[in-house]
Protein backbone atom coordinates (compact mmCIF):
# COMPACT_ATOMS: atom_id res chain seq x y z
CA UNK A 1 0.00 0.00 0.00
CA UNK A 2 0.87 3.25 -1.00
CA UNK A 3 0.34 6.40 0.92
CA UNK A 4 -0.52 10.34 0.04
CA UNK A 5 -1.17 12.95 2.84
CA UNK A 6 -3.08 16.02 1.30
CA UNK A 7 -3.02 18.91 3.44
CA UNK A 8 -5.22 22.27 3.06
CA UNK A 9 -2.95 24.68 5.32
CA UNK A 10 -5.45 26.51 8.03
CA UNK A 11 -8.61 24.75 6.62
CA UNK A 12 -10.07 24.29 9.67
CA UNK A 13 -12.24 27.47 11.03
CA UNK A 14 -14.37 28.31 13.42
CA UNK A 15 -18.49 28.88 12.97
CA UNK A 16 -19.40 31.60 11.14
CA UNK A 17 -22.56 33.57 11.77
CA UNK A 18 -22.77 34.32 7.75
CA UNK A 19 -22.98 30.81 7.21
CA UNK A 20 -25.67 30.35 9.15
CA UNK A 21 -23.81 29.16 11.83
CA UNK A 22 -21.63 26.61 9.79
CA UNK A 23 -17.34 26.34 9.55
CA UNK A 24 -16.53 26.54 6.27
CA UNK A 25 -15.86 23.21 5.57
CA UNK A 26 -19.26 22.43 6.33
CA UNK A 27 -20.52 25.03 4.19
CA UNK A 28 -18.03 24.78 1.00
CA UNK A 29 -19.18 22.30 -1.79
CA UNK A 30 -16.37 20.04 -1.30
CA UNK A 31 -18.07 16.48 -3.12
CA UNK A 32 -14.61 14.58 -3.10
CA UNK A 33 -13.56 15.15 0.47
CA UNK A 34 -16.97 14.00 1.49
CA UNK A 35 -16.90 11.29 -1.05
CA UNK A 36 -13.62 9.86 0.84
CA UNK A 37 -15.12 10.38 4.40
CA UNK A 38 -18.19 8.52 3.20
CA UNK A 39 -16.07 5.45 1.65
CA UNK A 40 -13.09 5.71 5.11
CA UNK A 41 -12.34 6.41 8.28
CA UNK A 42 -12.53 9.68 10.19
CA UNK A 43 -11.21 11.65 13.67
CA UNK A 44 -10.05 14.78 15.12
CA UNK A 45 -6.31 15.55 15.82
CA UNK A 46 -4.57 17.29 18.26
CA UNK A 47 -1.50 18.47 16.24
CA UNK A 48 0.06 20.84 18.30
CA UNK A 49 1.65 19.87 21.63
CA UNK A 50 0.68 21.44 25.20
CA UNK A 51 3.12 24.67 25.64
CA UNK A 52 3.71 25.06 21.45
CA UNK A 53 2.86 27.88 19.39
CA UNK A 54 0.41 26.47 17.10
CA UNK A 55 2.30 27.48 14.02
CA UNK A 56 2.37 25.23 10.83
CA UNK A 57 5.70 23.91 11.90
CA UNK A 58 5.10 22.39 14.75
CA UNK A 59 1.55 21.62 13.18
CA UNK A 60 3.16 19.69 10.29
CA UNK A 61 6.26 17.99 11.77
CA UNK A 62 3.36 16.92 14.76
CA UNK A 63 1.55 15.20 11.58
CA UNK A 64 4.44 13.53 10.45
CA UNK A 65 5.29 12.32 14.25
CA UNK A 66 8.09 14.07 15.56
CA UNK A 67 7.92 14.94 19.01
CA UNK A 68 8.32 18.82 19.65
CA UNK A 69 10.25 18.36 22.96
CA UNK A 70 12.90 16.91 20.91
CA UNK A 71 12.72 18.43 18.07
CA UNK A 72 11.79 21.91 17.65
CA UNK A 73 13.63 24.45 16.89
CA UNK A 74 11.64 27.31 15.18
CA UNK A 75 10.80 27.74 11.58
CA UNK A 76 14.40 29.43 10.76
CA UNK A 77 16.36 26.06 10.91
CA UNK A 78 13.98 24.62 8.56
CA UNK A 79 13.95 27.21 5.93
CA UNK A 80 17.53 26.58 5.97
CA UNK A 81 17.20 23.01 5.01
CA UNK A 82 14.80 24.10 2.57
CA UNK A 83 16.58 26.56 1.25
CA UNK A 84 19.90 24.75 1.14
CA UNK A 85 21.60 26.97 3.67
CA UNK A 86 24.21 24.49 5.55
CA UNK A 87 24.07 25.89 9.30
CA UNK A 88 27.01 25.46 11.59
CA UNK A 89 26.34 24.22 15.35
CA UNK A 90 26.54 28.22 16.67
CA UNK A 91 24.52 29.68 14.07
CA UNK A 92 21.47 30.80 15.17
CA UNK A 93 18.65 30.63 12.15
CA UNK A 94 15.49 32.78 12.26
CA UNK A 95 12.58 33.19 9.89
CA UNK A 96 12.52 36.94 8.09
CA UNK A 97 9.45 37.98 6.69
CA UNK A 98 9.37 41.68 4.74
CA UNK A 99 6.08 42.81 6.26
CA UNK A 100 4.48 46.27 5.64
CA UNK A 101 4.11 48.99 7.92
CA UNK A 102 2.14 51.74 8.18
CA UNK A 103 2.71 54.37 10.45
CA UNK A 104 2.85 52.91 13.40
CA UNK A 105 0.93 49.53 12.98
CA UNK A 106 1.70 46.53 11.09
CA UNK A 107 -0.41 46.75 8.19
CA UNK A 108 -0.02 43.30 7.02
CA UNK A 109 2.68 40.13 7.28
CA UNK A 110 3.24 39.29 3.83
CA UNK A 111 3.18 43.03 1.93
CA UNK A 112 0.10 41.98 0.17
CA UNK A 113 1.54 40.25 -2.85
CA UNK A 114 5.60 40.29 -3.08
CA UNK A 115 7.26 38.16 -5.82
CA UNK A 116 9.84 36.26 -4.74
CA UNK A 117 12.17 38.14 -7.47
CA UNK A 118 11.17 41.09 -6.21
CA UNK A 119 11.93 40.00 -2.74
CA UNK A 120 15.86 38.67 -3.56
CA UNK A 121 16.23 41.94 -4.97
CA UNK A 122 15.68 43.65 -1.31
CA UNK A 123 17.26 40.57 0.51
CA UNK A 124 20.26 41.59 -1.47
CA UNK A 125 20.10 45.15 -0.99
CA UNK A 126 19.92 44.42 2.68
CA UNK A 127 22.69 42.33 2.85
CA UNK A 128 25.03 44.63 1.28
CA UNK A 129 23.65 47.82 2.88
CA UNK A 130 22.69 46.18 6.24
CA UNK A 131 24.15 43.34 7.10
CA UNK A 132 27.70 44.35 5.61
CA UNK A 133 27.25 47.85 6.92
CA UNK A 134 30.46 49.20 8.61
CA UNK A 135 28.96 50.46 11.85
CA UNK A 136 27.23 46.69 12.14
CA UNK A 137 30.72 45.13 11.33
CA UNK A 138 32.24 47.04 13.56
CA UNK A 139 30.01 46.45 16.56
CA UNK A 140 28.85 42.92 15.49
CA UNK A 141 31.91 41.72 13.40
CA UNK A 142 30.20 39.81 10.03
CA UNK A 143 28.09 37.29 12.10
CA UNK A 144 24.81 38.72 10.04
CA UNK A 145 23.45 37.09 7.12
CA UNK A 146 20.67 37.57 4.80
CA UNK A 147 19.23 34.35 2.23
CA UNK A 148 16.67 34.58 -0.35
CA UNK A 149 13.42 32.41 0.59
CA UNK A 150 10.24 32.80 -1.20
CA UNK A 151 8.11 35.65 -1.71
CA UNK A 152 8.08 37.47 1.34
CA UNK A 153 9.41 34.59 3.60
CA UNK A 154 13.11 34.75 4.22
CA UNK A 155 16.02 33.67 6.19
CA UNK A 156 18.28 35.20 8.61
CA UNK A 157 21.36 33.87 10.04
CA UNK A 158 23.07 35.23 12.64
CA UNK A 159 26.30 33.54 13.66
CA UNK A 160 27.15 32.72 17.59
CA UNK A 161 23.52 34.07 18.23
CA UNK A 162 20.97 33.27 20.78
CA UNK A 163 17.83 31.13 20.42
CA UNK A 164 16.19 32.42 23.71
CA UNK A 165 14.23 34.75 21.92
CA UNK A 166 10.79 36.27 22.55
CA UNK A 167 9.40 36.69 19.37
CA UNK A 168 6.10 37.80 17.49
CA UNK A 169 4.56 36.00 14.62
CA UNK A 170 3.63 39.10 12.18
CA UNK A 171 0.48 37.40 11.35
CA UNK A 172 -0.49 36.95 14.45
CA UNK A 173 -0.31 41.07 14.99
CA UNK A 174 -2.11 42.81 12.19
CA UNK A 175 -3.21 46.40 12.70
CA UNK A 176 -1.22 46.30 15.88
CA UNK A 177 1.92 48.80 16.86
CA UNK A 178 5.04 47.00 15.65
CA UNK A 179 7.09 48.86 18.48
CA UNK A 180 5.88 47.46 21.83
CA UNK A 181 6.19 43.83 19.48
CA UNK A 182 10.38 44.15 19.36
CA UNK A 183 11.88 40.89 20.23
CA UNK A 184 12.73 40.58 23.83
CA UNK A 185 15.51 38.09 25.47
CA UNK A 186 13.92 34.83 27.43
CA UNK A 187 16.24 35.28 30.25
CA UNK A 188 14.37 32.38 32.01
CA UNK A 189 15.01 30.07 28.66
CA UNK A 190 18.80 30.75 28.78
CA UNK A 191 19.12 30.46 32.13
CA UNK A 192 17.55 26.88 32.46
CA UNK A 193 19.33 25.83 28.96
CA UNK A 194 23.03 26.47 30.40
CA UNK A 195 24.26 27.22 26.87
CA UNK A 196 26.75 30.39 26.00
CA UNK A 197 26.44 32.04 22.79
CA UNK A 198 29.06 34.34 21.69
CA UNK A 199 25.80 36.83 21.87
CA UNK A 200 23.44 36.37 24.84
CA UNK A 201 19.89 36.47 24.81
CA UNK A 202 19.90 40.63 25.62
CA UNK A 203 22.83 40.99 22.69
CA UNK A 204 21.19 39.36 20.31
CA UNK A 205 17.79 40.79 21.00
CA UNK A 206 19.10 44.41 21.06
CA UNK A 207 20.90 43.05 17.35
CA UNK A 208 17.79 42.20 16.06
CA UNK A 209 15.63 45.02 16.96
CA UNK A 210 18.64 47.36 15.70
CA UNK A 211 18.78 45.39 12.31
CA UNK A 212 14.35 45.80 11.82
CA UNK A 213 14.60 49.64 12.82
CA UNK A 214 17.46 50.04 10.31
CA UNK A 215 15.44 47.94 7.92
CA UNK A 216 13.00 50.19 7.85
CA UNK A 217 14.92 53.11 7.19
CA UNK A 218 16.15 51.64 3.72
CA UNK A 219 13.51 50.11 2.56
CA UNK A 220 11.65 52.94 2.51
CA UNK A 221 13.96 54.64 0.17
CA UNK A 222 14.44 51.41 -2.06
CA UNK A 223 13.40 52.44 -6.15
CA UNK A 224 11.30 49.14 -5.65
CA UNK A 225 8.46 49.98 -3.12
CA UNK A 226 8.57 53.74 -4.66
CA UNK A 227 7.11 51.48 -7.80
CA UNK A 228 4.93 49.04 -5.85
CA UNK A 229 3.35 52.57 -3.95
CA UNK A 230 2.61 53.81 -7.59
CA UNK A 231 1.15 50.76 -8.52
CA UNK A 232 -1.39 50.99 -5.39
CA UNK A 233 0.56 47.87 -3.83
CA UNK A 234 1.63 47.45 -0.20
CA UNK A 235 5.61 48.64 0.49
CA UNK A 236 7.92 46.02 1.57
CA UNK A 237 9.41 47.94 4.16
CA UNK A 238 10.47 46.26 6.87
CA UNK A 239 11.60 42.99 8.43
CA UNK A 240 10.08 41.42 11.26
CA UNK A 241 12.30 37.92 12.49
CA UNK A 242 10.77 35.45 14.18
CA UNK A 243 10.71 31.74 15.47
CA UNK A 244 14.72 31.19 15.63
CA UNK A 245 16.84 27.96 16.49
CA UNK A 246 19.68 25.57 15.85
CA UNK A 247 20.25 22.89 13.12
CA UNK A 248 17.53 20.06 14.48
CA UNK A 249 18.28 16.39 14.33
CA UNK A 250 15.00 14.23 12.84
CA UNK A 251 15.47 11.05 12.43
CA UNK A 252 14.11 10.54 8.29
CA UNK A 253 10.99 8.65 8.20
CA UNK A 254 12.55 5.73 6.26
CA UNK A 255 14.16 4.64 9.49
CA UNK A 256 10.68 4.95 11.43
CA UNK A 257 8.43 3.47 9.08
CA UNK A 258 10.17 0.52 6.71
CA UNK A 259 7.78 0.67 4.61
CA UNK A 260 8.49 3.95 3.08
CA UNK A 261 11.65 2.97 0.97
CA UNK A 262 11.39 6.23 -0.77
CA UNK A 263 9.00 9.63 0.08
CA UNK A 264 8.44 13.06 -1.46
CA UNK A 265 7.50 16.38 -0.52
CA UNK A 266 5.24 18.78 -2.40
CA UNK A 267 4.79 22.49 -1.49
CA UNK A 268 5.31 25.94 -2.42
CA UNK A 269 6.43 27.10 1.26
CA UNK A 270 9.98 26.50 1.99
CA UNK A 271 9.10 25.98 5.97
CA UNK A 272 7.60 22.73 4.82
CA UNK A 273 9.92 21.63 2.15
CA UNK A 274 12.67 22.33 4.82
CA UNK A 275 10.74 19.78 7.30
CA UNK A 276 10.46 17.38 4.09
CA UNK A 277 14.01 17.16 3.73
CA UNK A 278 15.04 17.09 7.16
CA UNK A 279 12.05 13.88 7.37
CA UNK A 280 14.01 12.37 4.18
CA UNK A 281 11.53 12.99 1.85
CA UNK A 282 13.15 14.34 -1.99
CA UNK A 283 11.44 17.92 -2.56
CA UNK A 284 9.77 18.21 -5.53
CA UNK A 285 9.14 21.69 -7.34
CA UNK A 286 6.29 22.56 -9.61
CA UNK A 287 5.61 25.02 -11.95
CA UNK A 288 3.35 27.86 -10.74
CA UNK A 289 3.18 26.70 -7.06
CA UNK A 290 2.89 30.15 -5.35
CA UNK A 291 1.38 29.34 -1.87
CA UNK A 292 -1.52 31.37 -2.41
CA UNK A 293 -5.25 30.99 -4.07
CA UNK A 294 -3.76 31.30 -7.61
CA UNK A 295 -1.31 28.39 -6.98
CA UNK A 296 -1.15 25.24 -9.63
CA UNK A 297 -3.17 22.94 -8.11
CA UNK A 298 -3.53 20.80 -11.28
CA UNK A 299 0.27 20.84 -11.23
CA UNK A 300 0.42 19.96 -8.03
CA UNK A 301 -2.13 17.36 -8.25
CA UNK A 302 -0.08 15.49 -11.67
CA UNK A 303 2.90 15.96 -9.56
CA UNK A 304 1.41 13.33 -6.40
CA UNK A 305 0.21 11.33 -8.84
CA UNK A 306 3.35 11.34 -10.95
CA UNK A 307 5.18 10.39 -7.48
CA UNK A 308 3.18 8.04 -6.25
CA UNK A 309 4.50 5.72 -9.32
CA UNK A 310 7.86 5.67 -8.09
CA UNK A 311 7.58 6.71 -4.04
CA UNK A 312 5.36 4.83 -0.64
CA UNK A 313 4.99 8.08 0.73
CA UNK A 314 3.56 11.42 -0.80
CA UNK A 315 3.26 14.55 1.04
CA UNK A 316 1.50 17.11 -0.86
CA UNK A 317 0.76 20.54 1.13
CA UNK A 318 -1.50 23.44 -0.06
CA UNK A 319 -0.80 26.83 1.66
CA UNK A 320 -3.81 29.03 -0.13
CA UNK A 321 -6.47 28.47 2.55
CA UNK A 322 -4.27 29.47 5.45
CA UNK A 323 -3.06 32.41 3.89
CA UNK A 324 -6.79 33.43 2.92
CA UNK A 325 -7.57 32.90 6.74
CA UNK A 326 -4.76 35.19 7.68
CA UNK A 327 -6.38 38.06 5.58
CA UNK A 328 -9.79 37.61 7.24
CA UNK A 329 -11.57 36.94 3.62
CA UNK A 330 -14.00 34.76 3.83
CA UNK A 331 -15.40 34.20 0.79
CA UNK A 332 -11.85 33.48 -0.48
CA UNK A 333 -10.98 30.70 1.90
CA UNK A 334 -14.07 28.97 0.87
CA UNK A 335 -13.12 29.47 -3.24
CA UNK A 336 -9.55 27.61 -1.98
CA UNK A 337 -11.62 24.81 0.12
CA UNK A 338 -13.43 24.21 -2.68
CA UNK A 339 -10.38 24.05 -5.33
CA UNK A 340 -8.20 22.00 -3.10
CA UNK A 341 -11.36 19.67 -3.55
CA UNK A 342 -11.92 19.97 -7.27
CA UNK A 343 -8.66 20.72 -8.46
CA UNK A 344 -6.39 18.62 -6.58
CA UNK A 345 -8.31 15.53 -4.45
CA UNK A 346 -10.67 14.82 -7.36
CA UNK A 347 -7.83 14.07 -10.29
CA UNK A 348 -5.52 11.98 -7.74
CA UNK A 349 -8.85 10.01 -6.43
CA UNK A 350 -10.11 8.99 -9.82
CA UNK A 351 -6.69 8.26 -10.96
CA UNK A 352 -5.51 6.12 -8.27
CA UNK A 353 -9.09 4.89 -7.15
CA UNK A 354 -8.55 1.62 -9.39
CA UNK A 355 -5.08 1.12 -8.93
CA UNK A 356 -4.26 -2.70 -7.98
CA UNK A 357 -7.98 -3.43 -8.85
CA UNK A 358 -8.26 -7.06 -10.52
CA UNK A 359 -9.33 -6.57 -13.97
CA UNK A 360 -8.53 -3.07 -14.29
CA UNK A 361 -5.72 -1.39 -16.84
CA UNK A 362 -4.11 -0.39 -13.24
CA UNK A 363 -4.30 -4.19 -11.42
CA UNK A 364 -0.73 -4.51 -11.28
CA UNK A 365 -0.20 -0.71 -9.50
CA UNK A 366 -0.15 -0.90 -5.94
CA UNK A 367 -3.01 0.49 -4.09
CA UNK A 368 -3.16 3.95 -2.39
CA UNK A 369 -4.23 4.88 0.99
CA UNK A 370 -5.40 8.99 0.95
CA UNK A 371 -5.39 10.66 4.20
CA UNK A 372 -7.21 14.57 3.66
CA UNK A 373 -6.59 16.90 6.87
CA UNK A 374 -6.00 20.61 7.76
CA UNK A 375 -2.56 21.66 9.96
CA UNK A 376 -4.41 23.79 12.29
CA UNK A 377 -7.65 26.22 12.46
CA UNK A 378 -6.97 29.39 10.81
CA UNK A 379 -10.30 31.09 11.46
CA UNK A 380 -10.80 34.59 9.31
CA UNK A 381 -12.30 36.04 12.27
CA UNK A 382 -9.49 35.94 14.47
CA UNK A 383 -7.06 36.01 11.25
CA UNK A 384 -4.57 33.76 13.01
CA UNK A 385 -4.12 30.03 14.31
CA UNK A 386 -5.50 28.19 16.55
CA UNK A 387 -4.45 25.53 18.49
CA UNK A 388 -7.67 23.00 18.53
CA UNK A 389 -7.93 19.69 17.22
CA UNK A 390 -8.56 19.72 13.91
CA UNK A 391 -10.86 16.83 11.38
CA UNK A 392 -8.95 13.88 9.16
CA UNK A 393 -9.93 11.00 7.17
CA UNK A 394 -8.35 8.17 6.27
CA UNK A 395 -9.60 6.41 3.15
CA UNK A 396 -7.85 2.82 1.39
CA UNK A 397 -9.74 0.44 -0.75
CA UNK A 398 -10.80 -2.46 1.24
CA UNK A 399 -11.24 -0.06 4.63
CA UNK A 400 -14.52 -0.38 6.59
CA UNK A 401 -16.38 2.78 6.73
CA UNK A 402 -17.17 4.27 9.96
CA UNK A 403 -20.35 5.77 8.88
CA UNK A 404 -19.41 9.53 9.26
CA UNK A 405 -21.27 10.87 5.94
CA UNK A 406 -19.08 14.77 5.42
CA UNK A 407 -15.47 16.04 5.98
CA UNK A 408 -15.81 18.90 8.40
CA UNK A 409 -14.93 19.67 12.18
CA UNK A 410 -18.26 18.84 13.76
CA UNK A 411 -19.06 14.94 11.96
CA UNK A 412 -15.50 14.31 12.16
CA UNK A 413 -15.80 14.15 16.05
CA UNK A 414 -17.95 11.00 15.37
CA UNK A 415 -15.20 9.23 13.47
CA UNK A 416 -13.89 5.65 15.11
CA UNK A 417 -10.86 6.76 15.43
CA UNK A 418 -11.87 9.21 18.14
CA UNK A 419 -8.90 12.31 18.96
CA UNK A 420 -5.48 11.43 18.22
CA UNK A 421 -2.43 13.29 19.26
CA UNK A 422 1.26 12.88 19.34
CA UNK A 423 2.15 10.26 16.44
CA UNK A 424 -0.86 8.90 16.83
CA UNK A 425 -1.84 9.90 13.28
CA UNK A 426 0.78 8.88 11.06
CA UNK A 427 1.19 5.36 12.62
CA UNK A 428 -2.54 4.94 12.22
CA UNK A 429 -2.40 5.91 8.74
CA UNK A 430 1.11 3.98 7.81
CA UNK A 431 -0.77 0.77 9.24
CA UNK A 432 -3.13 0.84 6.32
CA UNK A 433 -1.95 -2.20 4.25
Amino acid sequence: MKHIVILGDGMADWPVEKLGGKTLLQYAKTPYMDLLAKKGRTGMLKTVQDGFHPGSEVANSSILGYDQNEVYEGRGPLEAASIGVDLNADDMAIRCNIICIEGDHIKNHSCGRLETEEGDVLIQYLQQELADAPDIVAKYGHIVHFYTGVQYRHLLVIKGGSKHLLCTPPHDVPLQPWRPLLVKPDLEAERKSGKTTRLNATETAELLNELIVKSQELLAKHPLNARRTAEGKDPANSIWPWAGGYRPHMVPLTETFPQIRRGAVITAVDLIRGIGSLAGLRVIDVQGATGLYDTNYEGKAQAAIDALKTDDFVYLHVEASDEAGHDGDLDLKLLTIENLDRRAIKPIYEEVKNWGVPGTETADMEPVAIAVLPDHPTPVAHRTHTNEPIPFLIYAPGIEPDGVETFDEVACKEGCYGQLEKDGFIRTFMNIN
